[in-house]
């Protein structure tokens, strides 16, 4: 990428100042990068505009600012920043030759594109952690080098229309729909509404486009009209998971089948979800041409974004424990998951839970729900915070505390060595914090 501002300032509509050249695009003054144009996006808690003095001082050879809003020295200013930075991301989507997969769905999106990206293999170019929104999005298209030899792109969805306003963006050659599942009810209020939502992705796909979809889920397989291929466990799926066994560390191994062709596979992250994500990551591949066989055996090599199933084990006392980390995110579907593959690992079991947020009516019920699951896989559960119905589902097993700093206290208190703990919410509960502060052995 090699762009001057007369060029930035036509694909945004905007008027420049100077002739700067630019080789990357940021919105953090944090992160920009010497010789990038640095965007001032107005965000819900930032305004960008106030950190110009600081991205120019980082090496921002270009500010991109608001009418009457750009300061002294060379930059771009348009009406509105952020509808700017989409339309520099459909332009660096142009130039893009190769193939581009999308992905989304309830659960399961970022770690699917991970495991995409690691069965591409060399040269391709993921979204960083989980750029899935408005900001995201474009950002992802815009720092694609141009060595990339294939882009794999997640994204979310915070309402009806969100996706398709960012479908011009990825311009999808792939899409992927991981699942459909009960996460976000709040926004949208039905599941028909979801399915509406993600299927914005497949939408999105130009005609020689291929939709990758979950072989269980008939409410999305009937909407298909192109080119389709289907991933699953045991599910007749056109790339399926057979035989899936859980070792003691949680993870999965298992037979991953494409037509004619067979893979034995053992996944280096926990979870036994993970071999149906396995499934959709190869199913995106060999739909873009790739060897099956290739990119099978690369998932054995895969890493995921961080707080997502880290298993780590620590020094306790006269022996250790087994920390889980899954505190990024949760839905019931993926706190279910999460429940099932650490009962299956030995030792006594601790779930340390906190609010599943935008469940909307749903949510005491779901909260009780994964209560009274984990009561009945055997754990003693600890809920972190503000509790809709996480303890009463849980019953007796169940202690409830007001914050990290007072469930680290009950822990240090209950964890003896050999413990197993999961520790899962989604990630406005900051519970991350729990797993930092139970990694110092207290003895």
């Amino acid at each position: 990428m090699r762009w001057d501002l007369a060029r930035v300032a036509r694909i945004c509509d905007g008027r420049e100042r100077g002739a700067a050249v630019i080789d990357s695009v940021s919105i953090d003054s944090r992160t920009v990068e010497s010789g990038g144009l640095f965007v001032a996006v107005v965000g819900e808690n930032h305004d960008g505009h106030d950190f110009i003095g600081e991205a120019r001082a980082a090496g921002a050879v270009a500010v991109m600012a608001e009418d009457g809003r750009l300061p002294d020295g060379d930059g771009v200013e348009v009406a509105d920043t952020l509808t700017a930075l989409r339309a520099l991301g459909m332009a660096r989507r142009r130039e893009i030759a190769c193939p581009v997969i999308g992905v989304t769905g309830s659960s399961g999106k970022t770690t699917t594109k991970d495991l995409i990206a690691a069965a591409l293999g060399s040269g391709a170019h993921a979204s960083p952690q989980s750029f899935n929104n408005e900001f995201g999005v474009p950002l992802t298209m815009l720092g694609v080098p141009d060595s990339a030899t294939a882009v794999v792109v997640e994204i979310g969805s915070r309402g009806p229309g969100h996706i398709a306003h960012l479908g011009p963006v990825i311009d999808p050659d792939v899409a992927v729909i991981t699942n459909i599942g009960r996460a976000h009810w709040e926004m949208f209020g039905s599941t028909e509404s979801v399915i509406d939502a993600k299927w914005e992705l497949v939408s999105a796909l130009g005609p020689e486009g291929v939709a990758i979809l979950p072989a269980d889920d008939e409410r999305l397989l009937v909407r298909a009209a192109g080119a389709m291929l289907t991933f699953g466990e045991e599910s007749d799926a056109d790339v399926d998971a057979v035989g899936v066994e859980i070792d003691d560390t949680g993870r999965a191994s298992f037979e991953l089948h494409f037509r004619d062709e067979a893979a034995v596979i053992r996944m280096p992250l926990p979870g036994r979800h993970q071999a149906v994500n396995a499934a959709a990551a190869v199913a995106a591949v060999v739909a873009v041409g790739r060897s099956f066989g290739e990119a099978a055996q690369r998932l054995e090599t895969a890493t995921v974004s961080p707080w997502r199933m880290e298993v780590v084990s620590r020094r306790w006392g006269s022996g250790e424990i087994v920390l889980v980390n899954d505190a990024y995110n949760a839905n019931p579907d993926s706190m279910a998951a999460a429940l099932e593959t650490v009962a299956a690992m030995p030792g006594r079991h601790l779930a340390v839970l906190g609010r599943m947020h935008e469940l909307g009516e749903f949510e005491a019920e779901a909260h009780r729900q994964a209560g009274a699951l984990a009561a009945s896989l055997g754990f003693s559960v600890v809920a972190v915070g503000d509790d809709p119905g996480i303890a009463d589902g849980a019953g007796e097993v169940a202690d409830s505390v007001a914050d990290v700093a007072a469930a680290v206290e009950l822990l240090r208190a209950m964890i003896v060595p050999g413990d197993v703990v999961l520790v899962k919410a989604s990630r406005a509960a900051g519970l991350e914090a729990v797993v930092a502060q139970l990694q110092v052995d207290p003895q």
